[in-house]
């Protein structure tokens, strides 16, 4: 057995190209060591958001503070990296809520309100024993997505 907090898991470097305002990720399973999933806590400041993206595995996200939300998109045309979307489903979060994301399906989430912090942690699970992978895309979160982010 491995025993860790959240709040004295190592802080991971985060890539500012994947969000779009600030955000602390703690690497919970660095503690934990899993071989099924990766697990993370996620602090979102300022209304900041994840861009777009999809996991090669499924992910559950569960809240631990403020209120946030959970926005699926489906591609309606294009090639691989610029692409037209629309959004198919929003989803309100609130502390204690959990959510199942499909693998493969585009969606972003963070915090809602300006001035409060919105926090989750996510859970990737791996696909067919592998590490997921994630896809991040710059788009302006409505219609249009122009680029994948390296």
């Amino acid at each position: 057995m491995k025993k860790g907090n959240i709040s004295s898991a190592p802080v991971k470097k985060v890539k500012k190209d994947y969000f779009t305002g600030p955000v602390t990720l703690r690497e919970i399973s660095g503690i934990t060591k899993p071989n099924e999933h990766d697990m993370y806590h996620v602090i979102f400041k300022k209304s900041a958001r994840t861009k777009i993206h999809f996991h090669t595995g499924a992910q559950m996200l569960i809240v631990t503070k403020g209120n946030g939300s959970l926005v699926y998109y489906k591609k309606t045309s294009g090639g691989i990296s610029k692409f037209k979307i629309s959004k198919t489903k929003t989803v309100n979060l609130t502390s204690g809520d959990v959510v199942y994301i499909p693998a493969k399906i585009l969606h972003t989430h963070g915090s809602v309100r300006k001035n409060s912090v919105f926090s989750h942690l996510a859970v990737n699970f791996y696909s067919k024993n592998r590490k997921p992978i994630t896809a991040w895309y710059e788009s302006d979160l409505r219609s249009n997505v122009t680029s994948k982010i390296p």
